[in-house]
């Protein structure tokens, strides 16, 4: 098969695209034939050596994608053959990532994708949808009739942020930063989108509710200000994203408002909650209450460009066609 392999860490220079044996699953794995690859910041960080070190064998990127599974392995049953699915956490302890023409992966991490959902929006799920579940509780039945806000609501995992939260029947508050921002996050459903940049967000956000009930947050140390504000005793507070510099965050301040900071990465989830948020993301695909962002897409041969263009910021959703 044509895949995209990386031997080492570094710039996008590391990455090549070669004919590599095609793997065979192993039990309790599927073998999935790519038609879509997701890119996240995830994997252009790994890449590079962010999070990790080198790659003890040749491994191909990216976590998330969409497909049709064509074999399986022991302990799979056969009626899997044949089935479109979305992956999540391809590329998670697996050399077998998405930005090949074949992946394998665990059965469970292969999720059936309903014939009326694209290959493009299930490669768009995996990484910012999951995400977006797990920080909003895992449980949409427990969030209707709350409030959230979403800060950076057009970002991936903002704007299924959105999507999740109407979902399960929450009012939605997000900021963003431009007009072009405003106008996705709109669409993904949120009841008020703010512009943080300009004067007097943080009175609107106040009007629109003196306090929400949980907020999935992209950039702790800069919207704390924002997110205590519009706070309760008992708001929780759940950051997926780090910020260049690490924030010293007001210990006596979050005391004295009784709310609650998690910190969310998706690899560290336990099992059961992983679980959960995927449950989740099933149920709103097959409700039809997720959509896409704008897509960029990028042939295989081109899977440097691609990853270099989530790197740089664009907006909206970052696909590689094996």
């Amino acid at each position: 098969m044509r895949a995209a392999i990386y031997r080492q860490t570094g710039d996008s220079s590391v990455l090549s695209v070669e004919e590599i044996p095609t793997p065979e699953p192993g039990p309790g794995e599927v073998r999935v034939r790519i038609t879509h690859s997701g890119v996240n910041p995830t994997d252009w960080k790994t890449r590079s050596g962010m999070t990790g070190g080198a790659p003890s064998e040749p491994q191909v990127p990216h976590q998330d994608g969409a497909g049709v599974i064509d074999a399986v392995g022991e302990g799979v049953g056969v009626d899997r053959v044949g089935q479109r699915v979305w992956l999540y956490l391809a590329a998670f302890q697996n050399r077998w990532g998405t930005a090949a023409q074949y992946s394998v992966v665990p059965a469970e991490r292969a999720v059936p994708l309903p014939d009326a959902a694209s290959g493009e929006l299930g490669a768009s799920l995996g990484v910012p949808a999951v995400t977006a579940a797990h920080c909003l509780g895992g449980d949409p039945d427990r969030l209707s009739g709350t409030t959230v806000l979403v800060t950076g609501g057009a970002g991936a995992v903002g704007h299924y942020a959105i999507e999740l939260a109407k979902h399960a029947g929450a009012r939605v508050v997000t900021t963003v930063s431009s007009p072009e921002k405003a106008e996705l996050a709109r669409d993904a459903g949120a009841d008020l989108v703010v512009d943080y940049r300009q004067p007097g967000f943080v009175e609107e956000v106040e009007r629109f509710s003196p306090a929400v009930d949980r907020v999935v947050e992209v950039a702790i140390g800069a919207n704390l200000d924002l997110d205590l504000a519009v706070s309760r005793p008992g708001t929780e507070i759940v950051t997926y994203a780090t910020e260049a510099e690490d924030p010293v965050l007001p210990t006596r301040r979050l005391m004295a408002a009784n709310v609650t900071i998690r910190y969310v990465l998706l690899y560290g989830v336990p099992r059961r909650e992983l679980a959960d948020a995927v449950r989740w993301v099933d149920r709103a695909v097959r409700d039809s209450a997720l959509s896409l962002l704008p897509l960029h897409r990028f042939p295989l041969d081109e899977v440097a460009a691609a990853q270099d263009a989530v790197e740089h910021g664009a907006v909206g959703k970052v696909l590689v066609l094996p």
